[in-house]
């Protein structure tokens, strides 16, 4: 059964679970994991973007994910930058425009330098957008959004009229994207962890019991087929 290309979803998401779990299985370090991880974050983005999808959104590092092992922050920090790094280098041969989601004035000046560096190389790129939700929690954007518009109000730019759900999404991180109409969490875990928590609400959900790892271009093609067959009726009878 092939894609149906006039039911895409224009917006996927995925929560990238299993690092830690596959590398412990193979008696592999927990960075080997991530590497692979990354890896095969790599493979899937440029796939979606061959076949068309106009956005995708990876949970790469939650506002939580720093109780982690500073050893593991670490190595995941430093590999996130190579990949930031490295998608800037190859940001005329990919096409892809690349996004981050999240809070990055937590994180270190050099990270923050390659995360600009990198938006700014690839904004012009036409491509699939490619959202890397990095220091990122779906309650924490919405109370940063809600601080911004309270700050708004004081500041008299704007009445407490004029806010609508249409206003509190262009604050937000995905302002002037489209909400995901399919999420999808790798290695069994059942739940949204706070990935678009707003955003989420009419997104259909799948969960893979494949570790991130193995998940492989036919396992996107898979959830995108499961996405066609399920009828959308945004709270509709």
């Amino acid at each position: 059964m092939e894609i149906n290309k006039e039911n895409m979803p224009k917006h996927i998401g995925i929560i990238m679970d299993g690092n830690r779990r596959w590398a412990k299985e193979k008696g592999k370090p927990i960075s080997y994991g991530h590497k692979e991880g990354a890896k095969t974050l790599e493979k899937i983005v440029r796939y979606a973007n061959k076949i068309g999808l106009e956005y995708i959104t990876v949970y790469a590092f939650s506002t939580e994910n720093w109780k982690r092992t500073q050893e593991e922050v670490k190595a995941l920090m430093l590999l996130l930058q190579n990949y930031l790094d490295d998608y800037t280098k190859r940001a005329d041969t990919e096409n892809i425009k690349v996004q981050i989601l999240g809070d990055i004035s937590a994180l270190s000046e050099k990270m923050q330098k390659s995360i600009q560096k990198c938006m700014e190389r690839t904004k012009n790129n036409t491509g699939v957008t490619f959202n890397i939700a990095l220091n990122y929690g779906g309650r924490d954007e919405i109370l940063k959004a809600t601080q911004k518009i309270a700050q708004q109000i004081k500041n008299n730019e704007i009445q407490i009229e004029d806010i609508t759900q249409t206003y509190i999404a262009s604050n937000l991180y995905t302002k002037n994207q489209p909400d995901p109409d399919l999420i999808i969490r790798t290695s069994g875990e059942k739940r949204l962890s706070g990935f678009l928590t707003w955003q989420s609400v009419y997104a259909e959900i799948l969960f893979m019991d494949k570790k991130w790892p193995d998940f492989e271009e036919t396992d996107l093609e898979v959830a995108i087929l499961e996405y066609q067959k399920r009828t959308r009726k945004f709270g509709a009878n």
